[in-house]
């Protein structure tokens, strides 16, 4: 096929991360007290799951067209790197708050004592994989600053009269 010519095969590679970051969103993202949460339905999940579909379809598009589309692939990438990064340090935390306040809840409910500390909270394998999905989006989108800062310019005059 077209798409698989040299120059085109470097695609592959935001192709099969998009795809693998929007399988992320479905993966557990946290994990409390034992029980695992998967990312999906909440709002960052979604998000991810919706950037990991677009890189996945700009790399695909890049690759029939034989269009350059790093530019876009490096801010979807970035995008999605941050929404994992703050996924990452705030989630596990809110649902070990959350989780103690729902065991407060049915312990006042039910008449017994409450609970003293939120139950053991860790990040789940869904938004490590999520992290270096987006990573390497972002790294194959930086390969375009990379290469445009190394040609090297030289201007041959300048007309100062003007």
């Amino acid at each position: 096929m077209n798409m698989f010519r040299p120059g085109m095969r470097a695609y592959m590679l935001p192709l099969v991360s998009g795809m693998t970051l929007t399988l992320s969103a479905f993966l557990p993202w946290v994990i409390v007290g034992g029980v695992r949460i998967t990312g999906f339905p909440d709002v960052p999940a979604i998000w991810v799951a919706g950037l990991g579909l677009l890189a996945s379809v700009l790399a695909a598009l890049s690759m029939i067209t034989r269009r350059n589309s790093r530019h876009p692939l490096l801010v979807v990438g970035l995008v999605a790197l941050g929404i994992m990064i703050l996924s990452w340090r705030i989630m596990p935390r809110s649902a070990g708050q959350r989780a103690l306040t729902v065991s407060q809840a049915f312990a006042i409910v039910q008449d017994r004592p409450l609970g003293g500390a939120p139950p053991e909270t860790s990040a789940g394998s869904g938004i490590y994989l999520g992290m270096a999905a987006a990573a390497l989006i972002s790294g194959f989108g930086l390969t375009i600053v990379v290469r445009r800062a190394a040609q090297p310019y030289a201007v041959t005059s300048v007309d100062d009269d003007v």
